[in-house]
C-alpha cells in the first residue's frame, strides 16, 4: 500500500509518495530537501516510477520458458566428420528457418533451388558464412575477397547480377552455385573449411 503525506516548508510545498516496503524513502526525503520546483519534479518522477512498477508487478506473469537444444549434441552433429564422402562431409542437422528479412532467411529459402535440403544443410552454410563474413554483404578481406560468400575476387559475383556489391540475394545466389559446383553441398564445403580454414 502507498502512503501519501504533505510536506510544507518555506520554499517547498509538495507531496511524498512512499511505498509500504520503504524502498525509496531515502531518495524521497532527499528529493524533498531540494530547493524550489526541482523537488517537485524529482518527487513526481519517483511517484510515476513507483506507479509503473506497482502496476507491472501486478500484471506480469510467466508465459513459458524457452526450450534449448542440447549444445553438446548439436555441436557434435555439426562438426563431426562422416564417412561416405571424399571431402570428409559434416553430418547434417535439422535447422529451424532463420528470422524473416535476414540474409540467412534469403539463403535458407534459396537452398532448395540448388538441390540442398535447407533443414539439414543450412546449419553448415550458416557456420561457413558466419566465419567467412558474418553474413555482411559488404564484408571485405585484405586479399580482395568480398561479400557474404567471400568471392575472390568479388567481381566473380557479377555473373549472378550487376548489383553484386550491394545485394545480399545476388551474393547468396552466386555463393550457393559456387558451393554446389565445387563441393556438392554446404556441409561438404564446411568440412573443407574446418580442415583448411578456407573454402
Amino acid at each position: 500500500m502507498t502512503a501519501i503525506a504533505l510536506i510544507a516548508g518555506t520554499t517547498v510545498a509538495g507531496y511524498l509518495v512512499v511505498r509500504a516496503d520503504h524502498s525509496n524513502v531515502g531518495a524521497a526525503f532527499a528529493a524533498a530537501a531540494l530547493p524550489g520546483s526541482r523537488a517537485m519534479t524529482v518527487l513526481e518522477e519517483a511517484r510515476q516510477q513507483m506507479i509503473v512498477m506497482n502496476t507491472a508487478s501486478h500484471t506480469m506473469h510467466i508465459v513459458g520458458a524457452p526450450k534449448l537444444a542440447s549444445t553438446a549434441s548439436a555441436t557434435a552433429a555439426t562438426s563431426a566428420p562422416t564417412s561416405g564422402s571424399g571431402t570428409g562431409a559434416t553430418a547434417p542437422v535439422n535447422f529451424p528457418p532463420p528470422d524473416p528479412g535476414t540474409a540467412q532467411s534469403t539463403a535458407y529459402n534459396m537452398m532448395s533451388s540448388f538441390g540442398f535440403d535447407p533443414k539439414t544443410q543450412f546449419g553448415c552454410l550458416d557456420n561457413l558464412w558466419t566465419r567467412e563474413s558474418g553474413w555482411r554483404y559488404n564484408a571485405e578481406n585484405a586479399s580482395g575477397a568480398y561479400g557474404i560468400p567471400q568471392a575472390l575476387p568479388g567481381s566473380k559475383m557479377a555473373s549472378s547480377g550487376a548489383d553484386w556489391q550491394t545485394n545480399p540475394a545476388t551474393q547468396i545466389n552466386w555463393g550457393l552455385g559456387y558451393i554446389k559446383s565445387t563441393y556438392g553441398t554446404p556441409c561438404n564445403a564446411w568440412a573443407f573449411w574446418q580442415a583448411n580454414g578456407y573454402y
